[in-house]
């Protein structure tokens, strides 16, 4: 078959630094019609990059200094500006990583889609209107006869992505670029971007290029999968070979690095160091230096692409006469991180070390000339949870349920409207400024980006420094600053980074190493209790894998107890002792993680959980898709706060707010359709 894209030998350079950075460096790979090949790679492979290229649309210190790329057949590179924009956006059309970045927010979202259509239809009038509804309905949007007078901000993030979707499709584009289409996304949200991609492309016969790092993304949508490091393709096979024998020991890495339940009682495999400075000059694998089965070969001579069966080829020395085992055990735990294993036995039954009941936090909604209040927002609304110590318990669910205004409640970060926390047998609610500042040691928060939450100003010397005098941590042990100073260096270490960083920037450090600091600065106290809000969330697997090692070490050393707030439901399994899954302000089911994620009994639960993408052959469940979008906590509906989305509603939903059903002695949830523990869900037709 005939390749609709052909990148042959593409070199591309980034003059942003005394050394040109060599960001693609002699890539080829061929989409073919109708298929969706996935790009899979660590941040700073160059995968973003190669689709700018496709585009022509570098940043200007972006240059394309060999190579061809070719649609259909036209060499992109060599057509006059004016040409290329008939391409973007009629033949190739690409959703971007943020919409929100790329969406206007200045100018309403049909005016948006009208701009590709004016530009490369030729529609007016009527007919534009008609195919801008045409395209919002296509791609899921509600009442799109309203909603295209709307701007960006009015749409939740899963919205703006359809919207990012339909202004990619206004051309009819023969190929689809996709640059991390759901990494922002909830599971639901993510699980109908995809099935919505998946059914576009059946109809229009179009090729996807998807970029991403999400394993589990690939395995449900792609075709072909390439490996991308360090600037090049280190391994191209079809997805069943992929999945079933990944052959370069970096993928390998990869997929031993994921977290899953089996891998409980270990620490998950880090691949060791970083990706090589792409300014350099490679004269052997550029994997070597991160690579177990590595010898002198390996650093001296580029290795070459080797066949391991049709469909399958890898660029690797040890093919094919000295395969490596599937997964390399010499990895399988770091010397500094003990198994979680090591944290069975269960501390503490006595009184919990947090005590949250009824938690509610409402934001008042002003209105008119006077602002008097017109209603809430309840945010959160009625939360009751425990955590003893040395446990973790994970708080789940779609954006905008209220688990990070939640966690802020706790830490007393924003005002509750009602409810009580209890640390350690205390109340904080009523505390005053000085009586809170006191207790504020024993509980800190890591937040989601450790980027925004460090001062860009200071060195990292003086943001964990900050904190220890601030609340005046150990203040009679390190008053002298070469006290303090050893206390920051034997931190720094506990979180895997040397005690010389300490004299450095935050924008000098990876995001996995940003995050490292964000974690020394909370421990900087010696708290017994730590507030995760997604601390891995935009992290690589590889770095996501380092966290979560350092998180499980932490927790057994200084019998630390965590609430994780999270939608990732892998890490869920790895790293949590108990579940609480949240909708719309409310807990609708708890228990213990393997209860929760192996036998759930709400509907929205089991949607949750079904809607994850998985990598593992046969561990795929039964998906159940959920309607529409989450009702907005401003209005919420009578009833059970799920009836407008399940597919189990009966007549009492609508009415009435279910009481929990128990299950067992931690396993329980809200639920019209269990009226004892042993009643299964019946069929509402």
């Amino acid at each position: 078959m005939t390749a609709l894209l052909e990148i042959t030998d593409l070199r591309v350079l980034l003059h942003s630094g005394r050394q040109p950075v060599r960001a693609v460096d002699g890539l080829s790979l061929a989409v073919h019609p109708g298929e969706t090949f996935a790009l899979l790679g660590e941040s700073g492979s160059g995968k973003s990059i190669t689709a700018l290229s496709i585009m022509r649309l570098l940043p200007d210190a972006g240059e394309i200094t060999h190579g061809s790329i070719r649609l259909n057949g036209d060499e992109l590179l060599t057509l006059p500006e004016y040409a290329m924009r008939k391409v973007r956006g009629n033949r190739i059309g690409m959703i971007f990583q943020e919409p929100m970045l790329s969406l206007n927010p200045v100018m309403t979202t049909g005016a948006q889609i009208e701009e590709v259509l004016l530009q490369h239809a030729h529609l007016r009038g009527t007919a534009l209107q008609a195919r801008v509804l045409e395209l919002l309905r296509q791609v899921g949007i509600p009442d799109p006869a309203r909603r295209m007078a709307e701007y960006p901000f009015q749409f939740s993030g899963g919205m703006k992505q359809r919207v990012m979707i339909a202004m990619a499709l206004a051309g009819t584009p023969e190929l689809l670029i996709a640059d991390e289409p759901t990494t922002a996304l909830d599971v639901t949200i993510q699980a109908q971007v995809l099935d919505l991609m998946r059914n576009l492309q059946q109809q229009k016969k179009m090729a996807v290029l998807l970029i991403t790092h999400d394993l589990g993304v690939v395995a449900e949508m792609a075709h072909r999968v390439a490996v991308m490091y360090a600037g090049e393709i280190i391994e191209t096979a079809d997805r069943q070979n992929f999945f079933q024998a990944p052959a370069h020991p970096y993928s390998r890495k990869l997929f031993a690095a994921l977290p899953t339940r089996k891998k409980r009682n270990n620490g998950l495999v880090v691949i060791q160091g970083n990706v090589p400075a792409l300014s350099q000059t490679f004269t052997g694998c550029r994997f070597a230096g991160r690579c177990d089965h590595a010898w002198e070969k390996c650093h001296q001579v580029a290795p070459p692409w080797v066949a391991i069966t049709p469909q399958h080829h890898v660029r690797c020395h040890l093919y094919p006469d000295n395969p490596p085992p599937l997964f390399s055990s010499t990895a399988q735990l770091l010397p500094d991180n003990p198994p979680a294993g090591a944290n069975t036995s269960d501390p503490d039954q006595g009184e919990p070390l947090l005590q949250v009941d009824d938690l509610k936090v409402h934001f008042p909604i002003y209105k008119g000339l006077f602002k008097r209040v017109a209603g809430y927002i309840k945010a959160v609304d009625g939360v009751s949870l425990q955590i003893g110590s040395g446990k973790t318990l994970a708080l789940v669910g779609e954006s905008g349920c209220g688990k990070t205004t939640a966690g802020k409640g706790i830490m007393q970060l924003i005002s509750i409207t009602s409810g009580s926390i209890r640390l350690q047998n205390q109340a904080l609610r009523g505390l005053g400024r000085k009586q809170l500042q006191q207790k504020r040691a024993e509980f800190q928060i890591i937040f989601q980006d450790p980027y925004s939450s460090l001062n860009p100003r200071m060195r990292i010397v003086e943001i964990i420094e900050e904190g220890m005098q601030a609340l005046g941590s150990n203040s009679d042990k390190i008053a002298a600053d070469e006290k303090r100073q050893h206390a920051i260096d034997t931190l720094l270490q506990q979180v895997g980074l040397p005690a010389e960083a300490k004299w450095r920037y935050p924008h000098e450090f990876s995001g996995g190493q940003r995050q490292r600091i964000a974690i020394a600065r909370a421990l900087a106290v010696n708290p017994r209790l730590l507030i995760c809000d997604e601390p891995t969330s935009a992290l690589d697997v590889s770095v996501q894998a380092q966290i979560l090692n350092l998180l499980k070490t932490l927790q057994q050393e200084r019998r630390l107890a965590y609430l994780l707030i999270t939608h990732n439901i892998a890490v869920v399994d790895y790293l949590a002792d108990e579940v609480a899954v949240m909708y719309l302000g409310r807990i609708v089911e708890s228990g213990r993680t393997e209860e929760v994620l192996d036998d759930p009994r709400h509907p929205y639960t089991r949607a949750l959980l079904s809607a994850v993408p998985v990598h593992e052959p046969g561990s795929r469940r039964e998906i159940m898709r959920l309607q529409g979008e989450p009702p907005s906590p401003a209005n919420v509906p009578q009833g059970c706060h799920f009836h407008p989305r399940c597919p189990y509603v009966m007549p009492v939903c609508r009415e009435v707010y279910p009481a929990a059903s128990r299950f067992s002695t931690s396993h329980t949830a809200h639920c019209h359709l269990y009226h004892s523990i042993s009643q299964e869900p019946q069929d509402s037709q």
